[in-house]
């Protein structure tokens, strides 16, 4: 049984870490924290049975972690990501055509003739009778080094199905003025050229 554990509990742990570290939505990041449980589980095994206190307590505690883990990502965010869905649904067939909001994160971003211009990395709204004021769009770099992020006024994106459309292509994009990733603007940017 030590000797199973010992490989679970690894594994599970790394498989888990890459699930929830990906960010592929609610239910894979839920999923994550029962593969974390699945791991946490076979440590406290291997504590057990070898007589480490510190590695029992620190997963027991952690599978205590992963336990709300999963009750927020596959309970409560699973079903406001649900409800966000069927909305959309519902408003395409009735043409009101509404999005999820929080959608707008780490989408890939394509010029209308589909090449692909970047990558959303967040959005700010109005306070004043909301609305989308801009996208922030990341291009460039591998995996956030050496990426470049530029503000897209909102009137400059169409969504379609999961992918935000533009008529700003990656040299327009490029030309905009670089957003300082700790301080985005105040205010919408002007127009791509």
């Amino acid at each position: 049984m030590e000797e199973l554990a010992g490989w679970i509990a690894p594994i599970a742990t790394m498989i888990a870490a890459i699930m929830t570290a990906s960010n592929l939505g609610p239910r894979v990041t839920g999923w994550g924290f029962v593969v974390f449980t699945v791991g946490s589980i076979a440590w406290v095994t291997v504590a057990v049975t070898t007589g480490q206190q510190n590695l029992l307590l620190a997963n027991g505690f952690l599978t205590l972690v992963n336990l709300v883990g999963i009750w927020r990502w596959l309970g409560r965010v699973a079903r406001y990501d649900a409800g966000a869905r069927e909305a959309q649904a519902r408003s395409t067939a009735a043409d009101a055509t509404l999005f999820p909001v929080g959608n707008l994160i780490d989408r890939p971003v394509l010029h209308r003739d589909g090449t692909g211009v970047g990558r959303s990395v967040g959005a700010m709204a109005r306070c004043d009778g909301g609305g989308i004021a801009y996208l922030v769009v990341a291009e460039g770099g591998i995996g956030g080094v050496g990426e470049r992020l530029h503000a897209m006024r909102w009137e400059d994106v169409t969504i379609r199905g999961e992918t935000l459309s533009t008529s700003v292509d990656a040299a327009a994009l490029a030309a905009l003025p670089e957003v300082d990733p700790t301080r985005w603007p105040a205010a919408a940017p002007r127009r791509a050229a």
